[in-house]
C-alpha cells in the first residue's frame, strides 16, 4: 500500500502569502491556490486503489498549521512519499517565474527521481517552464529535512509574476498540475485504476411481431 502525505503550504491568513495586488487585484492568497491543487490530486487519485493518503494542513485553510506538526504527522504515518504544494515570489512584478522543485540539500537518488519526475511532468503539462537557473533545486526547508521519506516541495509559479499570475489563478492550470501530479503517482505508486461499475444497455433487432417487441422492451428494462 502507497502512503502519500500531502500538504498545503501555509494557512489562508497567512500573513504575506499572496498575488501581488498590482497584478491579481484580489489578492489571491497562496493557500487557496496551493489547497485547490491538493484537493485536485485528492479528486483525481480517487479513481485509483492501492493508496492511503494523509492531508496535513486544516482543510479550510483558517490555521496555518505548524512546519512540525506537518512532518511528525507524516513521520508517524509512515508514508512512502510527501509532497508540499506551494507557489512562489521573489521576482518582483517581472515577468520572470517558472516552476521550481525543491528537496532538502542532502538527497537520495529516489528523492531525485522524484523531483525530476514531478518537474518534468508538471511542465509537460502546463507549459510553465519559466527562467529558472535551478529549477530542481535543494534548500533546507523544515519539509525537506525533518522527514524521513523522499519529499518534494514543489512551487507551482511565482505570485509576483506578470507571466505567471494569469496562469495560475486559472482552473485549467490547476488541474493540469493536479493530472500531472496523479500521473507520477500512479506511476511511481503503482497504483491501479478502479473498474468501472457502469452498466450500458443497447437495444437491437426491429420485430414485426408487436407483442415480442413489448417482451424485448421488457427484457431491456429490466436488465
Amino acid at each position: 500500500m502507497f502512503k502519500l502525505a500531502l500538504s498545503a503550504g501555509h494557512g489562508l491568513y497567512t500573513a504575506g502569502k499572496r498575488c501581488m495586488k498590482s497584478i491579481d487585484p484580489c489578492e489571491t492568497r497562496e493557500w487557496l491556490l496551493n489547497s485547490r491543487i491538493c484537493s485536485k490530486i485528492e479528486e483525481k487519485l480517487d479513481a485509483y486503489t492501492g493508496y492511503e493518503l494523509i492531508r496535513l494542513d486544516d482543510p479550510t485553510g483558517k490555521e496555518d498549521v505548524a512546519l512540525s506538526t506537518r512532518t511528525s504527522k507524516a513521520n508517524n504515518f509512515k508514508a512512502d512519499f510527501y509532497l508540499s504544494i506551494h507557489h512562489n515570489a521573489g521576482v518582483m512584478g517581472s515577468n520572470r517565474g517558472g516552476i521550481v522543485a525543491y528537496t532538502y540539500t542532502k538527497v537520495s537518488n529516489v528523492t531525485l527521481d522524484w523531483q525530476k519526475a514531478l518537474y518534468d511532468a508538471v511542465v509537460a503539462s502546463t507549459g510553465l517552464r519559466g527562467d529558472r537557473t535551478t529549477p530542481l533545486a535543494m534548500a533546507n526547508f523544515h519539509e525537506c529535512r525533518e522527514t524521513k521519506m523522499p519529499t518534494v516541495l514543489l512551487e507551482c509559479g511565482f505570485m509576483d509574476s506578470k507571466t505567471d499570475v494569469p496562469i495560475i489563478l486559472t482552473e485549467d492550470f490547476a488541474d493540469k498540475v493536479a493530472t500531472a501530479i496523479v500521473s507520477v503517482l500512479v506511476k511511481k505508486g503503482n497504483l491501479v485504476k478502479k473498474q468501472s461499475n457502469k452498466i450500458y444497455r443497447v437495444q437491437v433487432g426491429a420485430y414485426r411481431n408487436k407483442d415480442k417487441a413489448k417482451l424485448i422492451q421488457a427484457q431491456l428494462k429490466a436488465a
